[in-house]
Formats: structure tokens, C-alpha cells, sequence
């Protein structure tokens, strides 16, 4: 009689959470209403300055040939590290990189004065420089500027290709001091005051780097990168647009010879008044306890910074749910104690590896993702049960796959407004074949196709690199959007470029500097 009533809770329990999970479905139907709100937001941004999808000038006309030469030092301010790197471009599409990653200070992220994030850069450049390259800090005459792309992952309006001004903070970061100036400037001078020969000579987005590391990379006569997404701590895109298109002032100098400029979406931003976006309850939570409610929206709801909160989110209530009654047994008055509060229990505290482990996992007892169960979200291994891990896992897919659909979406609609897969996007999602497997990838190795395309697209992030699935996910989306289908989205090569926005970011630095 026990073991009986023990198996109905155990399917009771299991039930709720598909009814859980089944809140994250995506339709094929909302994902083409998305699309379609998408294009009208894009075309706000070309026309005014500062809509929630900014659609920012990059002041970047082309993407990189393969042929430049020379050496620069790229700097990335993401969401949770700060990446330094020293790029020695040898001119063949080949280049040598030597890099250092540190990881930003809590404090910093919530500091009061500009000076204290900026000198924290600065002096990661000075020990850079003193590890890597000490000749560089030498008092001879002989000693070169080096040139410096900054990439700022955070909406920054760009008066030029080395000027821009923070429009608002995200992923964490809330400084108000620097909202409003120019974060090159601010750079500068704590490089100037710390005596370092090196010049910020290009503001990056971190899209924009990944493009320019990506179409580096290319063979010299493939079809260059024209899109470049984040999907990591947060997520982002910039794509090749007409600057016919862009009717909005373009303050500072650039080249338009090629009638062409990379645009940063910020599409981090879109549909910030869930009109047309996914809202579940869950979310709403989210939103309510982040430092930016109310903006981010898409972000929210795609990116690792929240992917994990939102998980952790669901299971605390879960725990707390006596039908479910997952990890049984644990101590929650303990475990929500000042200074004893277990992750579970705690906002903010679990990343999006858990969810990557989940999708990953398919062994019979489900060992992996139990074992990651005890070190993310600090639950005794006794309490893991399969049982509690087959519960997680399912809402952690869910949730992935939702946010792989929104990225695939977002990513069809650029594809579409760039006009580059010509007749083959006039097909309907339903038209086409699906080719002998009848299904997309289901595993990273997409990632590095390398069959002929019409559309290359460069990808970075902790996210779309180490969630299973996740591109094939996204392509599942794309095959959806109109004016792509099953045949368009094979014409759509997805690559994986490895720390790309640092590197681009000094690519683009030594580019204007020898064009100043």
C-alpha cells in the first residue's frame, strides 16, 4: 500500500512539473508574430536614436578581408569576466593571440565612480603588458603605441568608430556615474594616467568583434561574415545594413565606399512591452527582482545570466510544493538562513551550466546531473533522487529550448531583413525538403559546417557553445520563419568563433588606426 501511494506521488509529482515545463513551449505561430514585430522594431531603430532596439552605427563598413596586418590589444567588458588579448595578424587569414581572463569584481560591477571600474581595466592592461610583452612598458624612444579596441558588451550609442556613450547598464552592472559618458574617454585616461604606451583607437560592440574575428578566419575568397550573435552571460547581434537605410544622423567619419555599415540591434531590448514575447509566471518573477525591470525583456529570457535564475526559480517552488515535494528531506529552514542560505534558495547564484548538464545527460539514473544538482544548488547527494533529477531536467530543457527558439527567431528575422538569401527566401517555412535525415543536428557539430552558403554567420557565448542542442534547436526555428523555410535555413552557415570579440575588437583597433 506504501510503495503504492509512494508511486502516485512520484507521478503526481512528475505531472505538475510537465505542466510546468509546457508553459515554455514556443509555437511555430508566436514565433512568426515575433518575427514580424522584430522587423518593425529594427526599422524604428534605423529611423530614430533611441528606441529599446537602438540599432547603433558601428562606424564599421566592411568586414575583415584576411590580408590586414599587424598588432593590437583587444579588451572585452562583458558580463562576468574581463578578457584581455594581444592580436599579431599575419596578413593570410592566420593570426597569433596570447590572452589573459580575469573575473570582475562584485563590488565593481555596483561601483560608485567611473574610476574604479576604468582603473580596474587599466591596471589588467598594465600587468598584461608586464607578462606578455614587457619591452612595450621599456622607456626607450623605440617603443610603439599600441592600438586598443575596446568591446563594451552594453548599449552604447557610437559617435564615431573610437567614441560612444553608455546608454544603460546590464547583465549586473549598475554604475549611474558612467551613464552618459564616453567610456573610450574614460578608458584613456586612466591608460594616460598609469603611463601606458597604448591608444583606444575603436569601441566594439562584442558582436561586431565576432564578425571581425570570424571573417578574418575565413579562407580569402569564402563569403564574409555579415552576422555576428552573442548568446553567453548575455545576448546580442550586429548585421551588414544598407546605409541607404540607416536615416538617422551619422555624426562621425567613416568610409562609405561600400555603401554598407554593421548596426548593433541591442536586441536584448526587444519587445520590452511583451506584446508579442512569452510571459510566464516565472518570468515575471525574474523581471520583478532584476536590477533593470523592465527592460532587457528578450534578454531575459535567452541569455545564461538568467537561464539558471529562472530554473532555480521554478525548482524553490517546487521544493516548497507539497505535491511535488522535490528533494525531500531537506532542511529549508536551514537551508534559508542568513549566511547558510543554500544556492537553491538564493536569487542569482545559479548559472546556465546546470541546464547544459541537464540536456546532456542521458544516462539511466541520470548520475551527472544529479551529481551538478549537489554543487550548483547545494542539495545534500542523498536527497538527489532520479526522480528529483528526471524533474529538473525536464523543466531544464524546456527552458533551453525556448531560449535556443527565441535566438533561432531572432536570428531568422535578420537573416530575412538582409535580403541575402535572394529567391531561396521567397519559400514558405513548410516548403522544401528536409534533406535524408528529415531532422536538423542535434549536436554542436553544425557549428563547424563548412558547406557552401549564402549566409555566414559568426556566433560566441558560453551558451551556444556548450548547450547541447542549442543550434540545432535555433534551426528548428529558423526552418519556421517566412522567407526562409527548410530550404533557406541549409543556406545558413552558423560558426562557432572562439573569444571572438576580443580578438575582432583588436582587428578593428589596428584597421583605424592605420586609416587615421
Amino acid at each position: 500500500m506504501a510503495l503504492a501511494s509512494a508511486s502516485h506521488s512520484r507521478s503526481s509529482a512528475l505531472e505538475k512539473a510537465k505542466v510546468i515545463a509546457a508553459q515554455f513551449d514556443y509555437s511555430d505561430d508566436e514565433l512568426r508574430k515575433c518575427v514580424e514585430k522584430f522587423h518593425l522594431q529594427m526599422d524604428e531603430g534605423l529611423r530614430e536614436r533611441t528606441p529599446a532596439m537602438c540599432q547603433i552605427p558601428t562606424y564599421v563598413t566592411r568586414a575583415a578581408q584576411g590580408t590586414e596586418k599587424g598588432v593590437a590589444l583587444g579588451v572585452d567588458l562583458g558580463g562576468t569576466n574581463l578578457r584581455v588579448c594581444l592580436v599579431d595578424l599575419h596578413g593570410d587569414s592566420s593570426f597569433h593571440a596570447v590572452h589573459s581572463k580575469v573575473l570582475i569584481p562584485q563590488g565593481l560591477m555596483l561601483a560608485h565612480e567611473p574610476a574604479e571600474l576604468f582603473g580596474f581595466i587599466a591596471d589588467q592592461i598594465e600587468m598584461f603588458l608586464r607578462t606578455h610583452c614587457p619591452d612595450q612598458l621599456s622607456v626607450s624612444e623605440d617603443v610603439s603605441t599600441l592600438s586598443l579596441g575596446l568591446t563594451c558588451s552594453f548599449p552604447v550609442y557610437q559617435n564615431a568608430v573610437n567614441s560612444g556613450i553608455l546608454l544603460r547598464w546590464a547583465k549586473g552592472f549598475d554604475i549611474p556615474s558612467v551613464v552618459g559618458q564616453d567610456v573610450c574617454d574614460l578608458l584613456q585616461r586612466e591608460i594616460t594616467l598609469r603611463g601606458l604606451p597604448v591608444k583606444v583607437t575603436a569601441l566594439v560592440n562584442d558582436a561586431t568583434g565576432t564578425i571581425m574575428a570570424r571573417a578574418y578566419s575565413l579562407p580569402l575568397r569564402d563569403t564574409r561574415t555579415s552576422i555576428g550573435a552573442i548568446f553567453g552571460t548575455g545576448t546580442n547581434a550586429v548585421y551588414l545594413e544598407n546605409i541607404s537605410n540607416i536615416r538617422k544622423p551619422l555624426d562621425g567619419q567613416f568610409d562609405g565606399s561600400s555603401g554598407k555599415m554593421f548596426v548593433n540591434i541591442e536586441w536584448g531590448s526587444f519587445d520590452n512591452e511583451l506584446s508579442v514575447l512569452p510571459n510566464t509566471e516565472y518570468d515575471i518573477e525574474i523581471n520583478k527582482f532584476s536590477l533593470n525591470p523592465g527592460d532587457q525583456m528578450f534578454e531575459k529570457r535567452v541569455s545564461g545570466m538568467f537561464l539558471g535564475e529562472l530554473l532555480r526559480t521554478i525548482l524553490a517552488k517546487l521544493q516548497n510544493d507539497p505535491v511535488v515535494q522535490l528533494f525531500d528531506g531537506l532542511d529549508t529552514n536551514s537551508g534559508r538562513e542568513p549566511g547558510h542560505q543554500i544556492p537553491l534558495f538564493t536569487r542569482w547564484t545559479v548559472d546556465s551550466s546546470i541546464l547544459s548538464v541537464a540536456e546532456f545527460d542521458e544516462t539511466g539514473d541520470l548520475a551527472f546531473l544529479r551529481q551538478k544538482i549537489s554543487e550548483v544548488l547545494g542539495v545534500p547527494s542523498p536527497l538527489t533522487r532520479i526522480e528529483d533529477a528526471q524533474i529538473v531536467k525536464l523543466i531544464a530543457h524546456a527552458i533551453g529550448k525556448r531560449a535556443a527558439r527565441l535566438g533561432g527567431m531572432a536570428l531568422g528575422a535578420v537573416v530575412v531583413k538582409t535580403e541575402q538569401l535572394g529567391s531561396v527566401g521567397s519559400l514558405r517555412p513548410d516548403e522544401g525538403s528536409l534533406g535524408p535525415s528529415g531532422k536538423g543536428d542535434t549536436t554542436k557539430a553544425h557549428l563547424f559546417n563548412q558547406q557552401p552558403c549564402v549566409v555566414d554567420v559568426g556566433v560566441d557565448g558560453s551558451v551556444i557553445e556548450f548547450y547541447p542542442r542549442f543550434e540545432a534547436y535555433m534551426r528548428e526555428a529558423l526552418r519556421a520563419v517566412d522567407g526562409i523555410g527548410t530550404v533557406g535555413e541549409k543556406q545558413i552557415r552558423i560558426s562557432l568563433a572562439k573569444d571572438g570579440s576580443s580578438i575582432g575588437a583588436a582587428i578593428i583597433a589596428l584597421v583605424a588606426a592605420q586609416q587615421a
